[in-house]
């Protein structure tokens, strides 16, 4: 083992990871703190664990043949599934696009106190994505800095709500490794449910067996493949680690903060600490729901103005960095499935075109609250699209046509 050698493989991994930590995510995880306390931590673990080893067989059928997935689609199918998979996965990259941008708005809305409507909020999220496009110029290892800083930025602050609420540790163990939800319901459900959708993305398959070839591996060296294989998984465990822990923080507090929590309880507290937004809250008995919006004005109303513009960086550096993840998901799907090579420059304007006009209409003329519930919506989506993508990962890493000495025995 060699620091020196995972640190020159140290970045696709990293990159892939963000996925795991859009906004579409960090609204999963709230929701289900808030819904089911710890219970579903357990669900959690299990889901990272298992995009761990679906991303793991697609980076090494990147590793192994020097194709991404898409690329491996389109010499392996017949043109009618390869255009079904495309235009799934096109939709799931435009999905994922919708949430980075309604993620974005929302967190420019909170930092601005309120001063940048929703629409504004839209309409700075088309710009930053060229910012990203005029920083990739400069290098994939700088970019990669770039997006390892978002990821810090993102562990402070949701690492800083942690240890400001102090959730009840012992119950964090317990809802980690006792796989059982005692007295859940149907609300419950749905909130497993849509844990599993926000953390394994569909398109961030597509992605890694993509990034991996952006390093040099002599693939007619057997020993060179299994170092590049062993190295690529190291980071992932690690990345994915770092990402699982920052869910960790989402989740936990507002488990502890928020869980059985009524309108009401939430509507005094607003109120009593002059709090602009207590009007959010109807002074009723009905059990709080929380999304992104909201998070943020609860945790502001109960912990004070620092834990919410703390929030609303985080969320903002989760909408940013998952932008450049779905530009790159996008080129390669293109390229891969239809040998179709446009522009980057060109790629993000359709892409994040579809995305914006949709959530600039509503952010326009509806409320943040039908916004987040699009939020909901698109992770349901993501579900759907999941089985478009683990089908042909798996398929193609047990044929030993495609790939030879390290196919999956499994």
């Amino acid at each position: 083992f060699s620091f020196r050698k995972l640190w020159a493989f140290t970045g696709p991994g990293f990159l892939m990871s963000i996925a795991y930590l859009d906004p579409g995510n960090i609204e999963s995880d709230l929701q289900s703190g808030a819904v089911a306390g710890f219970k579903l931590l357990w669900v959690l673990l299990l889901a990272t664990v298992i995009g761990l080893l679906l991303q793991r067989l697609a980076a090494r059928l990147g590793v192994v043949t020097g194709l991404h997935l898409a690329e491996v689609c389109n010499r392996q199918y017949h043109k009618f599934p390869r255009i079904i998979l495309w235009l799934m996965v096109e939709l799931a990259i435009i999905g994922s696009d919708m949430q980075e941008v309604i993620g974005s708005a929302i967190a420019i809305n909170l930092l601005s106190v309120g001063k940048i409507p929703l629409w504004g909020g839209v309409l700075i999220t088309i710009a930053d994505t060229f910012v990203f496009l005029f920083l990739d110029k400069y290098g994939l290892r700088k970019l990669e800095a770039f997006f390892g800083l978002l990821i810090t930025i993102m562990a402070l602050t949701f690492g800083y709500e942690y240890i400001t609420v102090k959730p009840n540790q012992q119950k964090v163990l317990q809802g980690l490794f006792i796989p059982y939800c005692k007295g859940c319901g149907t609300p419950q459900l749905e909130q497993a449910v849509g844990i599993v959708g926000a953390v394994i993305m569909p398109h961030n398959m597509y992605l890694h067996s993509a990034l991996v070839k952006s390093r040099q591996v002599d693939r007619s060296n057997k020993r060179q493949v299994r170092e590049a294989n062993k190295y690529f998984f190291i980071e992932s465990c690690i990345a994915l680690f770092v990402s699982f822990i920052i869910n960790i923080f989402v989740v936990t507090v507002f488990a502890e903060a928020f869980f059985n929590k009524t309108n009401a309880d939430v509507n005094q507290v607003c109120a009593n600490s002059s709090s602009p937004h207590s009007s959010l809250f109807p002074n009723n008995n009905e059990t709080l729901e929380v999304d992104i919006y909201k998070g943020g004005v609860v945790l502001g109303c109960y912990f004070g103005p620092a834990a919410l513009y703390i929030w609303a960086i985080g969320i903002l550096a989760a909408g940013q960095s998952s932008t450049m993840t779905g530009t790159y998901s996008g080129q390669f799907v293109m390229e891969g499935f239809l040998n179709l090579r446009w522009s980057r420059f060109a790629r993000v304007l359709l892409t994040r075109s579809i995305a914006v006009t949709p959530t600039l209409f509503v952010a326009i003329f509806q409320d943040v609250e039908h916004l987040t519930g699009m939020n909901d919506f698109l992770n349901v989506l993501m579900s759907l699209q999941l089985p478009f993508a683990l089908i042909p990962v798996l398929t193609f890493t047990s044929l030993p046509s495609v790939m030879h000495d390290f196919a999956n025995g499994l």
